[in-house]
Parts: C-alpha cells; structure tokens; sequence
C-alpha cells in the first residue's frame, strides 16, 4: 500500500515527461492571475466554490464559445454532422457533469448517533471512483473503500459514494483526493479510527505518454486516521476485509 501525504504539484510526476515537469517548474516561478477579468475568484482544480445555476449557465455559454475556438484551431469542420453540436455538449459536460464538484455545495448528509456503541469496523467498498487528472484531464477510473471505527456518530451506507463522488468530479491527483475524503469524513463523524483506500487506473499513462497495458496500469493509495494509523492489528484487519492485504 502506498501512502501520498505531500500537497506538491510534482508528487504524480511519473505520470509526466521530463519536459512536462520542466513547463511545471517554469509555470511555478512565474505570476499567475489569482481572478479572472471579471474579478472572480480562480481556484484550485479539485478546491470547490458554489455557483448559482445562472452562473454556471453563464459559464457554459462562454465556455462554448471558446470550444468552437479550439475546433478551429484543430482544423475540426463544425459541417461534419458528427460533431456540429459537441462544442455544446462539451461545454454542458464539463460545467455540470465532469466538475460539477467544483460548483455545487457538499451532498446532504445526516449523521446519527451511536446509540448501541457500535465498537467495530464498519466499511463500505467498491463504490466508484470516476475522475479526471487534472494534469491532462483523462479519465481515472477505479474503486474506493473506506472503513471506519465509530465514535459518537454513524453514517448512512450511500452517503460514501455520494462524498466519494463530489470529490471526484473534479480536476485531482488521486493522492489529494483520498486526503480529501479523509478530512471531510473526519470532520463530519470524528471517528476513532478511519481509513480510505483508492486502487484506480489512470488514463493519463494509458491513452497517451508511456502508454501503459490497462489491465496493469493501476494506482493505490491509503490515508489512515486515527486508530488505523496506529494499531497495526486493527489496520490488517481493515486492509484484509477490503482484500488489500
């Protein structure tokens, strides 16, 4: 199992060339705009604002515009009946499918008390990872499992996948992700103990640079809190209920 805590632009750097991560390293030292034209806030590509529905319209729109843009560039014939109307389509996509965790609030979540002091694990796994690195923006594909030992509080079962996926619908590395997940979960339950497990492909080194055989291109990393950080016992017993050890 691997264990990512470094907040640094170059911690997925296998998944660059060495002249990608030499554009980073020169994009670094140099200034970049903190708003945009308008005087609106510009953001990390995993960080969240939420938007109004007029404004992500508004975003949209414009955002269509600059895809037409981007066809001409690629010398892309709009008369092509194939993709007349994917300026739009991707437009809508990417402001209320593939990032819609950039704009929208947190998923509702109720949390209840732990009436009976349930005193062991408790782990939902398999719930879907669908994402988008954001140094290239293809896919990462793959499965999360947390577990966790409660302490005042529980959650309902399908609140994981809907936290999983608000955190996934965005630009991430998948080591920021699962520290993501980790911090809202703790923030939300103050378990004793918890643990999320993130095994994913990434489309980055599979459609394009190194070109990796899917069926072995394959990521995991593991955030431990708490007690699973400390009590190695309890910690093989999660990653043996999860079939990680």
């Amino acid at each position: 199992m691997t264990n990512h805590n470094s907040n640094s632009s170059f911690q997925s750097g296998s998944h660059l060339t060495e002249n990608e991560i030499e554009h980073d390293f020169i994009c670094e030292t140099d200034e970049f705009p903190s708003v945009d034209a308008l005087g609106r806030e510009l953001f990390d590509a995993n960080a969240n604002r939420p938007l109004s529905d007029d404004e992500r319209a508004d975003m949209a729109v414009k955002l269509e515009e600059k895809i037409c843009e981007m066809f001409d560039i690629l010398r892309i014939s709009r008369r092509d009946p194939n993709s007349r109307d994917t300026p739009h389509r991707l437009a809508q996509m990417w402001t209320n499918e593939l990032f819609h965790g950039r704009y929208t609030p947190p998923p509702k979540v109720t949390v209840f008390p732990n009436r009976k002091n349930v005193d062991e694990l408790i782990i939902s796994k398999g719930i879907t990872v669908m994402s988008l690195c954001s140094h290239h923006w293809q896919p990462i594909v793959g499965e999360c499992a947390i577990g966790y030992l409660p302490g005042d509080y529980i959650l309902g079962l399908s609140k994981f996948n809907r936290i999983v996926d608000w955190f996934c619908r965005r630009g991430q590395i998948q080591e920021e992700l699962g520290e993501q997940i980790a911090d809202f979960l703790e923030m939300l339950l103050r378990p004793k103990a918890l643990g999320v497990v993130i095994r994913s492909k990434h489309f980055c080194m599979i459609a394009r640079g190194v070109k990796e055989d899917e069926k072995h291109s394959l990521m995991t990393t593991s955030v431990m809190r708490g007690g699973l950080r400390t009590d190695s016992t309890l910690r093989h017993e999660f990653l043996s209920l999860i079939g990680a050890s």
